[in-house]
This record gives structure tokens, sequence and C-alpha cells, in this order.
């Protein structure tokens, strides 16, 4: 445990400007998205909005626009939240006392008093606006860097692994993996990596043919530049790059659009895989990290440059927008499942069943909190 404090303090010594400041740096980017799409349809709608915050707790620096709302940062950064009129609290419980006196004019502006369709547009607005978020970094990144290439060939093939007991050999090119054209080596890696354990089906070209092989890549805990390990899906394959080869290939406007929903569908089809991993006891849990691995991440991520910051906001972004999706009370999925089924009944749950949906929610990401905090401590200490 000694081990831990002493890393404690040299994370501490790394400074502002190591952890903490690329860590707010992200986080804002991804909050401020998030609740300006909650904003903007709600205004779209006609509900008024009292705040705007980035942060929780009390105001730090605010000001009120020409409509009234109160933008504001607050002093714990570790989130945001926007406020419409006839809101009890920041997680959007109706105020109940105040909606049963409004007058007809106020019920024109309340959130709680539009029909379910506007509701849900709006507290979807939020992850949508992260999603989308996502997407024009990654195409811009694109747009302007162009797409990475790699040609997918074989140059090595590890004694004893999978690949070689599959019948890879060096010179193999990868045209596709289950259907899906594989056009670089980074294109192969990311769908390897997130599959192990699944038979794959690989079409290679080899000496002017086209050779089918079956592979499933084995998971095996990898280090990356900073040392952190992963778990992660390998054959047992390497590509070294040669001076002919291309680095990288100009895109246009439109393949660089595509490029970013790529992206973000790879980063949101790789968190299903994950889960579904968890609840088949395949998966780790211990690779489910928190704030205190985020900043770490961010860090890391701003040593090699600012480029490599706004990837990890994109990739950020799709978590959160995807995390805020699940059908958990207080999260913007559990309001919709709430509007869901009042579509279905034409009327909304009880302010008692609705009420207790908000406790379990509140009592089941408290308890996700703390876990992945508890997890970035073992992290910590075992690093």
């Amino acid at each position: 445990m000694s081990e831990f404090f002493q890393h404690g303090f040299n994370v501490l010594g790394h400074g502002l400007i190591g952890y903490i400041v690329p860590f707010l740096f992200v986080l804002t980017i991804v909050v401020f998205f998030h609740e300006l799409g909650h904003f903007l349809i709600a205004r779209w709608a006609g509900v008024k909005v009292l705040t705007f915050s980035l942060g929780f707790g009390p105001e730090l620096a605010g000001f009120n626009d020409r409509h009234g709302t109160r933008w504001r940062i607050s002093a714990v950064p570790l989130g945001g939240y926007v406020k419409f009129f006839g809101d009890d609290s920041e997680a959007s419980t109706p105020d109940l006392e105040s909606l049963g006196n409004m007058t007809a004019e106020e019920q024109a502006g309340s959130f709680h008093h539009k029909k379910v369709g506007p509701r849900a547009a709006i507290v979807a607005a939020g992850p949508m606006a992260n999603f989308l978020l996502s997407i024009l970094i990654f195409a811009g990144m694109s747009l302007y860097f162009g797409k990475p290439s790699s040609i997918p060939r074989v140059d090595m093939v590890q004694s004893d692994s999978v690949a070689a007991t599959a019948g890879f050999k060096i010179g193999d090119v990868v045209a596709s993996i289950d259907g899906t054209a594989i056009e670089s080596f980074a294109d192969m890696q990311r769908i390897v990596s997130t599959n192990a354990g699944s038979k794959l089906t690989f079409q290679v070209k080899r000496d002017g043919a086209t050779v089918a092989i079956a592979a499933t890549p084995a998971l095996k805990e990898v280090k990356d530049i900073f040392g952190n390990s992963h778990k992660i899906g390998v054959l047992g394959i390497q590509y070294n790059a040669q001076p002919s080869d291309p680095k990288t290939t100009p895109v246009g406007y439109v393949e660089s659009l595509k490029i970013g929903v790529e992206q973000v569908w790879f980063i949101i089809d790789g968190t299903f895989k994950f889960v579904g991993s968890l609840f088949v006891g395949a998966g780790n849990t211990g690779d489910l990290g928190g704030p205190l691995r985020i900043a770490q991440l961010s860090g890391q991520a701003a040593s090699l440059g600012f480029q490599f910051l706004l990837q990890l906001c994109a990739a950020l972004s799709v978590s959160i927008g995807l995390l805020n999706l699940f059908p958990v009370p207080l999260l913007d999925g559990g309001h919709l499942l709430f509007y869901s089924v009042e579509a279905v009944r034409g009327r909304p749950l009880s302010p008692r069943a609705q009420e207790m949906g908000a406790r379990i929610g509140l009592g089941l990401v408290l308890m996700l909190m703390v876990f992945v905090t508890y997890n970035d401590i073992l992290h910590f200490a075992s690093s």
C-alpha cells in the first residue's frame, strides 16, 4: 500500500498541466455538448430553460442570457445539467406543487406539460449530441491528417500462436474478415482485438489466389507505451512498415464523415460486446474505469499531442452518450423508458412509481461510481 501512496504523490507531483487540465478539457467538452443537445431541442420545443450548468454545487461564475437562462460554471466539475421550467431538481424531476398551480401561459413553457414526443426528443438529444460530436471529431481528423494507411500484410507469424495454427503465412494480405472489407492493418487489429474467443473467417490474398482461413483470437494481456495493461484479442501476426508503403491516404468530406460514423459504430459495437461478456462471465470487471483513470488517460494522451487528446475526447463522448441511453432511472435512457411506457398506456406513470424509479436509479449510479473508483484505486496500486 505504501507503493500506492508513493504513486499518488508522483501523480500529484506531475502537476495540474499533466493530468487535471487535460482531464477537465476533455470532460468539459463532452459534458457541454451533451447538455447543449438538451438545451437546443428544448428551446426549439418552446420549453423555458432556467439553468445551463457545467458542474454541480455552488456557482463559481455565470451570467443570464436574454431568454432568462442562467449559464453557470459550478464548483464540482464532474458533469453538468440543464434545468427546465417546472423541474424540482437537476435530475429533471417534476415540481408537482408548482406544476399544479401554473397558468396556461406558464404551462406552455413547462417541460412537464409538453407531450411525450417533444419530451422524448429533448432527452434523447443529449446522447445524440455526444455521438454527433464524436463523428465530427473523427471526421475532422481524417480530413486534416488523412486516413492512416498500413497494408494488412502478414510480415511475421509468431510460433505456437493462433495465426500459426490457423495457417497464416508471411506475405498474406487480409482482404476481409467475416465479410467486412479490410483496408489497413489497423482495421484488422480493431476487429481482432474486440473478438477474443470468437471464431472469425479471414479472406486472404496469397500468390494471386484467395484463401479462406478460420481463426479464433486469443485473449492476451498486452501493455501500451505507458505501461497500462489491456486484455485484448490477438492472433500472433505482425506488420512491418516498408519505406514504399503509403502512410496516409487523403480523403474528402464525404469519405471523412463515413470514417467518423464507422469509428463511432466501432466503439458502440465494442461496448456492447464488452457488456455482453460481463453478463456471461467472460469479461473482466477490472477493465471498468472511473474518473481517476480517465484523468490518467487524458494526461497520457495530452503528452502524445493534441490530436490524441481529441481522439480520447471523441471516444469518451461516445461512451458517455451510450451510457446515458441505458434504461436506468436518473439517466436519459431511464426517462426514455418512462416515456415509452407513457406512450403505450396513454398516461404517465404515477409520481410514486417515478419517485421509486429515481431512487433505484440513484442507488445503481452510486454503486457504479463506487465500484469504478475502487477499480481505479486497485489500478494505481498495481501500477
